[in-house]
């Protein structure tokens, strides 16, 4: 008679049983809310206004606008997003689902606000349909290496 043992490693996937952390894309969320209504009356125009000039050493000028500093601050809050997306926990699935309800408070406001009418806001709009997709892709991933059968 042959000895069947499995070896199963004490190790296996690392999890995150740590704290909740809310969708980080409300960041830029809220603050394109705060300045377009407190700042700019509701203009999406205003997101072209320069901040700051550098000159290059080419000899040609950059300028840094609102919207280019807030798609910034978006494109970092996606890049830790998707970092998070990555653990698995009893939180993974309650984060996702905000991330989903954040996607559509994106979505209605571009469509029914007129200070949402822009292409910052649009952009930022994609970045959160972005981390709707990786964060379901990077878990449904993750489950299916779980998952072994035998054979």
């Amino acid at each position: 008679m042959s000895d069947n043992t499995v070896f199963i490693p004490q190790g296996g996937r690392s999890t995150r049983n740590g704290a909740f952390i809310p969708p980080l894309l409300l960041i830029p969320l809220i603050a394109y809310n705060f300045f377009a209504f407190l700042f700019m009356g509701g203009n999406p125009a205003g997101w072209s206004q320069q901040l700051l000039t550098i000159p290059m050493v080419s000899g040609v000028s950059w300028s840094l606008t609102a919207g280019d500093l807030i798609l910034v601050v978006g494109l970092v809050c996606l890049f830790f997003e998707v970092l998070k997306s990555t653990n698995t926990g009893r939180n993974s699935v309650i984060e996702h689902m905000l991330s989903v309800v954040v996607f559509v408070i994106f979505l209605v406001e571009f469509l029914l606000v007129g200070a949402a009418a822009s292409s910052v806001f649009f952009i930022l709009m994609m970045m959160a349909i972005v981390d709707v997709v990786a964060g379901f892709t990077v878990s449904i991933t993750g489950a299916g290496r779980d998952v072994t059968m035998g054979g």
